[in-house]
């Protein structure tokens, strides 16, 4: 079974001829328009196998996006894929330009605060807040509890995924803040 990577969670049906609305959960929404092939899959352990599906249409809709899958063509039939993710194979994932990074690839990683004199260990980054706003918060482990830094590239100075280490200058007294 591939590694998946999460594009959208089907919300609910979205008008009468099978299409749904999705939260969308990548980093690259556009590149929907790209994809005709993407698999419906359950976070539930033991659920139904994942499925592929083909894309026919899609759209964005109230800060989500609107699907249309072949072969699902009523409201009935569009219900029974709500709370599903939307997924494609961790090696169909997005092209990156070399200035970008996957933001699922940051979990895990150690955040470093290069503001500090000398540079100091935040934390672990367990997770990524996309829906606080526009800017993702890195939700990181600290030795504090937990810490929420947002994902700026104002901060940014540097990302290697390989050593799994992030650089960023945060501003004085953010980790104080909420850690």
């Amino acid at each position: 079974m591939p590694d998946w990577v999460w594009l959208a969670r089907v919300r609910k049906p979205q008008g009468r001829k099978g299409e749904v609305f999705a939260e969308i959960l990548t980093d690259f929404p556009e590149k929907f328009a790209e994809r005709k092939r993407l698999w419906l899959l359950s976070e539930r352990p033991g659920a139904a196998p994942s499925r592929e599906m083909e894309l026919i249409h899609h759209w964005p809709h109230k800060g989500g996006i609107v699907l249309h899958f072949a072969g699902i063509d009523s409201i009935s039939a569009a219900e029974t894929l709500a709370g599903l993710i939307v997924a494609v194979p961790h090696s169909e994932r997005a092209a990156l330009a070399e200035d970008e990074v996957h933001i699922a690839d940051l979990i895990d990683c150690t955040l470093i605060d290069v503001s500090a004199d000398p540079p100091i260990s935040v934390g672990k980054i367990e997770n990524v807040d996309r829906t606080a706003g526009p800017t993702p918060l890195l939700i990181v482990k600290s030795a504090k509890g937990e810490v929420l830094v947002p994902f700026a590239k104002s901060y940014l100075r540097k990302v290697d995924i390989e050593n799994q280490r992030v650089e960023m200058a945060l501003p004085e007294g953010l980790v104080d803040l909420n850690g």
